[in-house]
């Protein structure tokens, strides 16, 4: 497995910040959401799983600092919507 690092709005794998190898973006919005707009995922690690685990630490960091989140992000929402471990932060406003 990976290690997945924690940047400035966003969680990522590999050793440069700005070129990483895989990674998962948001923003905040206002005090409560985080809006992801975007995960990559290189190809050498498709099929890995690693934008599965990526997307499991921002859904932990939202849980832990009260948030929800709006998946603007294709992956992101087909992943929140489809499994019911994630619809505790699923803010239901912007489906």
């Amino acid at each position: 497995m990976a290690t997945i690092s924690k940047g400035e709005n966003k969680f990522y794998i590999g050793e440069d910040i700005r070129n990483p190898q895989a990674e998962i973006t948001f923003v905040e919005s206002g005090e409560c959401r985080l809006v992801i707009d975007h995960t990559y995922v290189a190809t050498d690690l498709r099929g890995q799983g690693i934008a599965q685990q990526l997307l499991d630490h921002v859904v932990t960091y939202a849980r832990e600092k009260g948030k929800t989140i709006i998946p603007l992000c294709p992956f992101a929402k087909g992943q929140i919507q489809k499994q019911s471990k994630y619809h505790d932060v699923l803010n239901v406003q912007h489906i």
